[in-house]
């Protein structure tokens, strides 16, 4: 039995919720997001709540009871507030610059990194060691923040690199010769 997926969830006054075919539509003041629902799981809008109900108690149709609530809930809580996280780079002579449609990042290479930002995420530098990114989508913000970690993640050893902002880094303890 899903226990998320059996949470009714409230819409949030200036957010309109519709169901256009197979997929839920949420519109609210920072924008529009829809998403396609699975064969076996109804959505019902009744007035301010919206119910996740599944067809069946199959081990499939469990998986997806939970996951199209919480999908819908973030729809809703992207259209109203948006979601943001921020990265901080670590390292001696790390920055990082905003270039037009581009982040332009010093991380050690002997070569500037041109990452380009995608048009639906709002990024700002208000360091030459941060990034905030914000999007009303959660998964395309956190993508695109893992893709720019990716460019050059924390190692262990100094814990140089790109990290989430409060993200605690390991470090290893450095091999000492046998006396």
């Amino acid at each position: 039995m899903s226990r998320v997926g059996l949470k009714a969830i409230k819409i949030p006054a200036g957010v309109t919720v519709t169901q256009v075919g197979d997929a839920v539509v949420v519109k609210g003041k920072n924008g529009e997001l829809s998403a396609k629902t699975p064969a076996k799981i109804t959505v019902m809008i009744d007035g301010d709540t919206i119910t996740v109900a599944r067809a069946n108690d199959s081990r499939n149709v469990k998986m997806l009871h939970g996951t199209t609530r919480a999908l819908i809930a973030n729809m809703i809580k992207g259209v109203t507030d948006g979601f943001n996280v921020e990265l901080e780079l670590v390292g001696v002579g790390y920055r990082v610059t905003l270039e037009g449609t581009n982040l332009s990042l010093a991380i050690g290479y002997k070569h500037l990194v041109k990452y380009p930002i995608p048009a639906d995420i709002k990024v700002e530098v208000p360091s030459q060691t941060s990034i905030k990114m914000w999007a009303i989508d959660k998964q395309k913000v956190g993508m695109f923040a893992s893709q720019v970690r990716a460019l050059k993640p924390p190692e262990v050893y100094k814990g140089k690199g790109i990290r989430y902002v409060g993200e605690v880094v390991r470090k290893k303890e450095v091999k000492t010769a046998a006396a």
